[in-house]
């Protein structure tokens, strides 16, 4: 059953100043176009302002300079972005756990358990790990020997966490995740590949965010790190002994090779590739598809890859790649011919 809330509770979670009527009561977020009297809206772009005279929502979350646009209930905020996201945390009804052990869960020996642990059906926790208060752990979700996870930290449905991993407090671990796993790690001999086996772990900081189906490698040696407040979309790769600094995030299909640091504030947008071994620095922002092959340290956003075009005209831009060092070539030695004239 869905919560209403008074126009006035919500101003005070969010600290914004509320013009209209406090008591007015909402019960869902939904689009300026779409909103009825019930709902409550927002608007962060002003490509959607043209739509703020015509809306009917109960109340709209909106800035200083957009307030006079919206006749209506409003709460006024420095970011109204900011303010959706704190307030959708009251209109998420997904939660529906319950604290206890299901029957059907596997604990193992010397497992320590918080207050207000959740254990769905069929979900396994290995021996000597440690889940602390308000964990919650997903349905088929396989938990390794002596891994540490903090307070509030939710593991969705079939996730798996490998042996002796860290994991933070206020987590999320979408479905299909895997953390821990085998880093690439091989040597060969001349004849085939010899395993090298990964003897680190993996660290993950507070308030990370992993999305669904993304890999998180087990160190070689030393630990593959994951700091506070690191956000990863689905199908994201990170490699062993990678280290991601505090607030980086990454978009869906982008992936780090092995033993590269990035720091703090970095945002890699999707399909980027980081090679390993290189340094970045903190304030760095990838465009989409971006290749990332030397180490980097000037703040700023970086891109490349080909733009898109007709095939036809891609198809000649192609060759022309190609012709590139005989091009060079040639001019450098046109500018030696002119110089000597």
């Amino acid at each position: 059953m869905k919560k209403s809330y008074p126009l006035a509770e919500l101003a005070q979670y969010i600290d914004a100043e509320l013009v209209g009527d406090p008591n007015h009561h909402v019960s869902a977020f939904a689009s300026l176009q779409s909103a009825q009297a019930h709902d409550i809206s927002f608007i962060a772009s002003p490509a959607y302002a043209r739509y703020l005279a015509t809306s009917d929502a109960g109340a709209v979350i909106l800035s200083h300079e957009q307030a006079a646009l919206f006749a209506g209930n409003k709460l006024v905020v420095a970011n109204p972005y900011v303010g959706y996201a704190r307030l959708t945390r009251l209109f998420d009804h997904s939660r529906t756990e319950v604290a206890g052990v299901h029957p059907s869960a596997v604990i193992g020996e010397g497992v320590m358990l918080g207050e207000n642990v959740s254990i769905a059906p069929h979900a396994v926790v290995g021996k000597g790990a440690s889940l602390g208060d308000g964990v919650v752990v997903g349905p088929g979700t396989v938990i390794g020997e002596d891994t540490i996870i903090g307070n509030n930290t939710r593991l969705m449905a079939n996730v798996t966490i490998y042996h002796g991993i860290s994991i933070g407090s206020d987590c999320i671990i979408h479905s299909g995740s895997v953390i821990g796993a085998d880093g690439f790690g091989f040597a060969p001999n001349g004849k085939e590949w010899v395993k090298i086996h990964q003897l680190g772990s993996v660290i993950i900081g507070n308030r990370v965010e992993i999305g669904a189906c993304s890999t998180v490698d087990r160190g070689a040696l030393g630990n593959t790190v994951l700091d506070d407040g690191v956000i990863i979309d689905n199908l994201v790769h990170i490699a062993h002994n990678v280290r991601l600094g505090k607030n980086c995030a990454m978009a869906a299909t982008s992936a780090i090779a092995g033993s590269t640091t990035v720091g703090e504030n970095c945002t890699f947008a999707g399909g980027v590739g980081v090679v390993g071994h290189i340094d970045i620095g903190d304030n760095i922002h990838f465009t989409g598809m971006t290749m990332v092959s030397s180490s980097l340290s000037e703040p700023g956003s970086y891109s490349s890859g080909t733009p898109i075009s007709t095939t036809k005209e891609w198809r000649k831009n192609a060759v022309r790649f190609r012709q590139l060092d005989a091009i060079a070539t040639r001019l450098s030695r046109l500018e030696k011919d002119v110089k000597k004239d």
